[in-house]
């Protein structure tokens, strides 16, 4: 098992490397985009701060989710947020798996460029809105006798400008939900540029007549299958896993929804509005866009037969060729 694990690990360096020259070649043509796209962060984080000054607690409004809902209460506070962490570390890992695994469909810059448009969007709408009405504030810093519910006046500039404790504690930033901004943006791109389905091509290895020891030839997992009928040999199986990953992962935003609602941290109005604007801006931003190639249409997908050191690397130089010698239309965002 360590000589097999010590074979692999210079073939995935080599797919690393090659993944990098083609990634690095995109990010030269399209870095302005990536850089607009942090710089909206920053301000969209610099408009909720800013309107935490303006922010007066007061009793909280009549809501449904709250009648609906029972509140789960400060010790449970966390629960929202580690949801909302698995979600965003999970796409963020997702939009570089095109550096390991065989299969894939995307351009790790591509797919960002196209992210940071749908959030800055999205942001800006969030930002009219939540500047247009300042609510009271139904999380319970936000609260009457908080200390954090009222900012007193910046003494600095440097006060406005720098603020890492307003991503936990800010207030005022209500309609609409940002968590919700990221994590429908998140589950959207998934949905449409995602692969169908987790799909590799296994070998086998005959061991008895009832188990079957399989690796991947992606991910050079070992396990072992049970079979109690038939007879296996050393031909390809395409095995499919979690054909319902998609599904789940809208399942995982309606939760989350949920638990936001019932950790009181916004009202039901910045859930709902940020399902259905979230969504509009998405379809009409992809109406103006040019659609993001597809690498699964070529000759990424995964071969029944594993691939030379050779043929795999002329296929990242035929790859990367392509985008160096005018196919613009494609790598644009």
């Amino acid at each position: 098992m360590p000589f097999y694990f010590a074979r692999e690990a210079p073939k995935l360096w080599r797919k690393i490397c090659n993944e990098s020259s083609t990634e690095v070649s995109l990010l030269a043509g399209n870095w302005k985009f990536v850089l607009a796209g942090l710089i909206c962060q920053y301000l969209h984080g610099l408009a909720a701060h800013g309107v935490h000054y303006l922010h007066r607690p007061g009793p909280t409004l009549q809501d449904a989710g709250f009648f609906l809902l029972p509140e789960l209460g400060q010790d449970k506070f966390f629960l929202s947020e580690t949801l909302f962490a698995a979600v965003f570390f999970s796409f963020i890992l997702w939009t570089f798996h095109p550096f390991v695994f065989q299969s894939k469909k995307i351009y790790t810059v591509l797919i960002w460029c196209r992210v940071f448009a749908y959030l800055a969007v999205s942001q800006f709408l969030r930002i009219i809105t939540f500047y247009s009405t300042q609510l009271p504030g139904p999380n319970y810093h936000c609260r009457e006798g908080s200390e954090v519910a009222r900012l007193p006046p910046p003494k600095s500039a440097l006060e406005v400008l720098y603020f890492p404790r307003a991503v936990m504690y800010g207030c005022g930033d209500l309609i609409f939900s940002s968590h919700m901004i990221f994590t429908l943006v998140f589950v959207r791109t998934f949905h449409k540029y995602g692969t169908r389905s987790l799909k590799w091509a296994l070998f086998g290895e005959l061991v008895n007549e009832n188990k079957l020891v399989v690796y991947s030839q992606d991910v050079r997992i070992f396990s072992h299958l049970m079979y109690h009928s038939g007879v296996f040999s050393h031909d390809s199986i395409a095995v499919y896993h979690c054909r319902c990953i998609k599904q789940f992962a809208w399942l995982v935003a309606v939760i989350l929804s949920l638990l936001i609602i019932a950790s009181r941290k916004h009202y039901t109005v910045d859930i709902v509005v940020a399902w259905y604007t979230v969504n509009l801006v998405v379809f009409f931003v992809d109406q103006k866009l040019p659609e993001l190639p597809d690498r699964s249409l070529g000759s990424t997908s995964p071969p029944l037969l594993p691939m030379s050191t050779k043929d795999r690397d002329s296929r990242h130089r035929e790859e990367l060729e392509k985008f160096r010698n005018g196919n613009s239309s494609d790598i644009t965002t």
